[in-house]
């Protein structure tokens, strides 16, 4: 294992951990430092004891890097390594386990390209490493100017590059789609012509989420009744401990999914675990369909399903009423279909 890879992995770990703070800045600022270095370099340092010159570079660090090299001799894994990755293993309970095991894809999820912090490759290759069929790809529409969102413009090249990938990982499959702002009155922050060629729509508010409630029904209303909008991401907005959940009429709301054929997210990312118990409880009364999906923005975070499904069990949301349980073809069979016959 290079050295680079180990801190990838580590880095890895750490968002599957939802880390944050020193630990993390540290090997981060470590890690971009050995990247732009030669590997002949790391060696020489290793043999002169001089690692901890390098920018960034501590005694954690340091160890990761001389366990790596010696790793590449060896063929063992760092002890580092095997120690952090024991340390953020996701819990999981069997009855959780069941809709784990259901699940074939992960249909929210982003990128560099917006807000996300890897690549599109290094996503999918790791979905594929943890058994799925297929991601879709949804970073952010154009509205939200602090996730760098996707005009019309770097959306077609999004969808060019990956047809190129497409080829590279078949036949694990990679689904087009964004997730899409809906705008104060309702509307979407996307063209239509472009929706339609996407293979998946999210459809998420992001601003105005103290809005009144019947206002904020109305919106969703009218979101969710697009025959563009597939699944309704993050229903309230809400941040555990840290930002109230947005109030809006859920009956109005989920009779609406209900008959629009749009799915309601049970959203994974552990600080919003959206909906909460109260409205699902309330969607799954009005016969919704779901998406458990991570919402991820870093490969460590597509190890969240367990969450989201945590909340499917404690709910008992019967399993054949979530979309990505579904093949692939059998999920682009149901989001291209007429809004009144998606069951």
């Amino acid at each position: 294992m290079t050295p680079l890879a180990a801190f990838e992995r580590v880095m890895h770990c750490l968002d599957r951990a939802h880390a944050n703070g020193f630990k993390v800045k540290a090997f981060a600022g470590a890690m971009e430092t050995i990247a732009s270095i030669e590997p002949g370099e790391l060696h020489r340092r290793v043999a002169a004891g001089t690692l901890k010159e390098l920018p960034g570079v501590g005694d954690a660090s340091a160890r990761l890097i001389r366990e790596a090299i010696e790793s590449e001799e060896t063929g063992e894994i760092p002890a580092y390594l095997l120690k952090i990755e024991a340390e953020t293993q996701v819990e999981i309970s069997p009855a959780a386990q069941v809709y784990v095991d259901a699940l074939k894809g992960d249909c929210h999820m982003h990128s560099k390209w917006s807000d996300g912090g890897a690549t599109i490759e290094s996503m999918v290759r790791t979905a594929i490493g943890l058994g799925h069929e297929y991601v879709v790809l949804t970073d952010h529409s154009p509205r939200l100017t602090v996730a760098h969102g996707l005009d019309r413009g770097r959306l077609e090249a999004q969808i060019a590059d990956i047809d190129v990938l497409r080829e590279r990982v078949a036949p694990f499959r990679i689904l087009t789609g964004m997730e899409v702002d809906i705008l104060e009155d309702g509307t979407l922050d996307l063209d239509d012509d472009m929706l339609e060629r996407l293979d998946v729509v999210v459809a998420s508010v992001h601003s105005k989420l103290k809005m009144e409630s019947r206002q904020m029904t109305e919106r969703m209303v009218r979101a969710v009744a697009s025959p563009h909008v597939d699944i309704l991401g993050h229903c309230t907005g809400r941040l555990v401990d840290k930002r109230a959940p947005s109030q809006f009429d859920p009956d109005y709301v989920f009779a609406a999914c209900a008959a629009f054929g749009t799915a309601v997210e049970i959203n994974s990312r552990v600080e919003r675990l959206d909906p909460p118990p109260e409205l699902l409880a309330v969607a799954l009364d009005h016969g919704c369909m779901f998406s458990i999906d991570t919402d991820a923005h870093a490969t460590g975070q597509l190890e969240w399903l367990p969450y989201g499904c945590t909340i499917a069990a404690d709910g008992d949301v019967p399993v054949e009423r979530i979309v990505n349980t579904r093949s692939a073809d059998d999920l682009l069979a149901w989001t291209s279909a007429p809004a009144g016959s998606k069951v």
